[in-house]
């Protein structure tokens, strides 16, 4: 349970961080609204564009299964935000009591292996996918929320990401957007584009070729890559 406990931590301290305290009543200090349900639609449609979907025009298109997960990793982000908006607004649970009750669910308990997994049909993902985004959509209940939550750890399943792979790409995202806001994402003068690579993909290269660095080495390994 203790990755599942520090990635909501991570993900409550970024927005304290990027919205400001009280962003749970849906206001960031900026006073601009927050809507974390159309984040999770909007970045899931662009989930979809990792499968060669399009009829008209992506006829000799191969799925793109990095991306995929890069894209499920950021709807991760948005859903846990939901969730712990959602929990502060109804007084139902402290952040460990959550974790607890998420890490209990048998979607879950699929991510606890180990080993390798495989990719799940690419039919099959796209449901999955349209299924997140239809449940964004619905009037918030408990129900809404504990059947988003499933449906979520059942996609990571079959983006073949265990509870390794989803916590380390999680914390290497994390960090990139500790580094965008660090170097003027919010002002326009960010570089997303690095050296012909996207800045995710570097992201996760920095990960796969040192797997053991610390969260704080990450953000140096960004910083020595990141264009002048």
């Amino acid at each position: 349970m203790n990755k599942l406990l520090c990635m909501l931590e991570l993900q409550q301290k970024l927005n304290d961080a990027t919205n400001g305290n009280g962003w749970e009543k849906g206001v960031t200090k900026h006073g601009k609204k927050i809507n974390w349900r159309r984040c999770i639609t909007m970045e899931s449609a662009e989930m979809i564009d990792s499968f060669g979907w399009k009829h008209w025009k992506s006829i000799a298109q191969e799925t793109d299964y990095e991306n995929l997960q890069i894209e499920i990793v950021d709807v991760w982000h948005f859903v846990m935000s939901l969730v712990l908006e959602f929990t502060y607004n109804n007084g139902a649970e402290s952040i460990e009591e959550l974790a607890e009750r998420m890490f209990k669910t048998p979607e879950y308990q699929k991510l606890m292996s180990e080993t390798a997994l495989q990719f799940g049909n690419d039919d099959i993902l796209m449901t999955k996918i349209e299924n997140v985004m239809r449940l964004s959509l619905i009037p918030l209940s408990p129900e809404m929320i504990g059947a988003l939550i499933e449906e979520f750890f059942e996609l990571a399943y079959l983006g073949a990401l265990n509870v390794t792979g989803l916590y380390r790409l999680y914390v290497g995202k994390n960090i990139l957007n500790q580094f965008r806001q660090d170097h003027g994402y919010k002002e326009g003068s960010y570089i997303k584009i690095w050296n012909g690579s996207e800045d995710n993909a570097v992201m996760k290269s920095a990960w796969e070729a040192n797997p053991d660095m610390t969260p704080d080495g990450l953000y140096e390994a960004l910083k020595a890559a990141y264009p002048a």
